[in-house]
Order: C-alpha cells, then sequence, then structure tokens
C-alpha cells in the first residue's frame, strides 16, 4: 500500500531531532540545489542548523545564474567536516552515483533516479517521477508550508528543466506541482535564470562538435576532447537534439582524466539508460532514464590499445560500444561462392 504524502513526511520528520547539525549533499543541478533548498525550509526551525555542499565544481552559467538569483548559499565539499553533522541527507542523488559521495554515509536519501543498493534510515526513490522537486513539492504541501517565492521559483525551474518543458517521461504528479508552483513562482525570474546558459568560452566547443561529429541513422556523435567542464558535453547534447532529423545524440569529452559521455534521445527510441550501461558498464558507472543518461569512465580503466590521447582512436571505440552495445560486432557473412555462374 502506497503511504500518503502525509505519512512520508512524518517518518521523514522522524529521523531528526532538535539539536541535529544537518548536512544535505547534492551534485548541484537546478533539480538538486532547488530540491536542497526545499529540504532546507522543511527543517527549518526543527533543528539546529543546516549546510547544503555540493561535490561538483559549478561552471555552467544557469546554474550559476540561479545560485545568485535565488541566493543559494552552498559550500564547496572539499570545506567540509563530515564528522561534525549528527545527520546527513542526499537529495537528486544516490551514494553509488559518484565516487564523492562514497565516504559519507547519508541518514536520508531523496531521488527520482532509477534505484541503487542504498541503505538510509529513511528512502523515498521514486524513478517514474520527472523530477526530485516533484517530491519536495509534495512534502512542502503535506507540511503545509508555503514556499516563498525565491524557493517555488527554483522548483518550478527545477521541474521545468528536468522535464524539458515536459518533452521527457512525467507524471501527473510532476503537472500538479508545476501548477502549485506557478501561482508562487517569478516567472521573468526563471526565464532569466533559463536564457543565462552559455558561456563566450563555451562557444569553441560547439564548433569543434561541429567539425568532428557523426551522424548514422539518426544518431550523431560528437567527441570533444578535454573540455573545462563536464557540463559542456551536456549543453551540446541537448543543442543536436533540437536539429531536424537526429532522434539521438551521443556526445562526450575528458574531464579531469574521466571520460563522461551524455546520452539524449527523444523518448520513442531504446532506453538511454540501458544503452549506457551496456556499453560502458564495465568500465566505470554508467546508467539513467529512458531518454537521457550518462556514463564516467576513469580514463586508466580504458581497455588497452585505447588511449586518451588519441582522439581518433577513442572516438572510434566510443561509437563502436554503443553501436554494437558493448563492441562485440556482427560477425560478417562469407560471401557465396560464384563459381560455376554463367
Amino acid at each position: 500500500m502506497a503511504l500518503s504524502a502525509q505519512e512520508k513526511l512524518r517518518r521523514f520528520y522522524a529521523v531528526f531531532k532538535g539539536d541535529d547539525q544537518v548536512l544535505i549533499v547534492i551534485n548541484a543541478d537546478p533539480d538538486a540545489i532547488a530540491s536542497a533548498m526545499g529540504v532546507k525550509r522543511l527543517l527549518w526551525r526543527k533543528v539546529s542548523g543546516i549546510v547544503i555542499t555540493n561535490i561538483n565544481i559549478i561552471k555552467r552559467p544557469d546554474n550559476l545564474a540561479m545560485i545568485r538569483l535565488l541566493g543559494v548559499q552552498l559550500v564547496y565539499i572539499e570545506k567540509i567536516d563530515p564528522s561534525r553533522f549528527s545527520r546527513i541527507i542526499m537529495v537528486d542523488s544516490q551514494p553509488e552515483h559518484n565516487k564523492a559521495f562514497s565516504q559519507l554515509a547519508p541518514h536520508v536519501v531523496i531521488d527520482h533516479h532509477p534505484a541503487t543498493a542504498c541503505n538510509a534510515a529513511f528512502l523515498d526513490i521514486r524513478p517514474t517521477y520527472g523530477a526530485t522537486a516533484t517530491i519536495i513539492t509534495e512534502y512542502l504541501r503535506a507540511a503545509a508550508i508555503k514556499p516563498s517565492v525565491k524557493l517555488a521559483t527554483g522548483l518550478f525551474h527545477a521541474i521545468k528543466t528536468d522535464t524539458s518543458n515536459f518533452e521527457r517521461p512525467a507524471l501527473v504528479e510532476d503537472i500538479r506541482a508545476f501548477q502549485f508552483l506557478y501561482q508562487h513562482a517569478n516567472i521573468q525570474l526563471a526565464k532569466k535564470i533559463e536564457h543565462d546558459e552559455i558561456r563566450l568560452d563555451f562557444l569553441k566547443y560547439y564548433r569543434i562538435a561541429l567539425e568532428n561529429m557523426r551522424i548514422r541513422k539518426g544518431r550523431v556523435f560528437a567527441y570533444l576532447g578535454p573540455v573545462a567542464t563536464p557540463d559542456i558535453c551536456v549543453l551540446i547534447a541537448d543543442f543536436f537534439m533540437r536539429v531536424h532529423q537526429i532522434n539521438y545524440s551521443i556526445v562526450s569529452g575528458i574531464y579531469e582524466g574521466v571520460l563522461v559521455i551524455i546520452f539524449r534521445n527523444d523518448g520513442l527510441r531504446a532506453s538511454a539508460g540501458n544503452l549506457a550501461k551496456q556499453s560502458f558498464g564495465p568500465f566505470g558507472s554508467a546508467g539513467g532514464h529512458k531518454s537521457m543518461a550518462r556514463a564516467e569512465l576513469n580514463v586508466a580503466n580504458l581497455p588497452e590499445g585505447v588511449a586518451a590521447w588519441n582522439n581518433k582512436v577513442l572516438f572510434k571505440w566510443i561509437v563502436d560500444q554503443i553501436e554494437y552495445k558493448g563492441g562485440k560486432k556482427p560477425p560478417r557473412e562469407k560471401k557465396k561462392s560464384t563459381a560455376g555462374d554463367s
């Protein structure tokens, strides 16, 4: 029997005591940032202190604009001593999603990605939801909390982003949350955050992608080489999905010794998450949803003969892994003998 929002909220609150110091840990993107804001509001005046920490270095202009315009206070993980916190919350992620989470034992996990083998005193993982922000909005409503303009704008922007304006799979719950937040959000502020997307120094990567892309049966592949941030791969993968006759985009690059591969499709094709896992699971972390996925491979773990410095060889290996779902090419058919033909 499914629990009501009120019962889930009650069980969530039961994890905390008034003297708790709480750490909310995120891999910062719009959904994670807004969800962390919402959790902080839920715990306001219920615990002694709350800090939001990000494990990633934030470089995307829209994320930076969101943090600045909504007044979000984040502390980078390397400046945090987890031992001083009595409770740890993970939102929009799970412990297996990133090695930076490995030293943290969360007491609460709230997420909308496919479930992994994680343990916590309180788990709320709903893979069918379009955004974690929807789950947090349900909690706020169950607590009878009217969100501030900034919080509502953040959650509104998060649902809009993670569902790609409801072009990606979503539920009626996402729509209800979106409609509720619309009444309290500053729509012009949300537009300003959304449109502050591309930095001038990112443009060179679009040129690299366009000059080196390969298109095969509606799929576009692009390898960017070293990138200033993995978010560049995300931006370009989303960009290619706006091109006529492209139904699948796979964009990759190397960031700090890690090969990052971003998958996007139109939601009508084979699951991007399954394809990522089949193609790159043996070499690192890989997975995601039907229309969007990600793989991250340490370049030191690439197969023998695949050198990270050799762009041509590495790009071919990426394409082959995807085209043949693990690099196993079908055997060539033997040509039939033409002896005796007239």
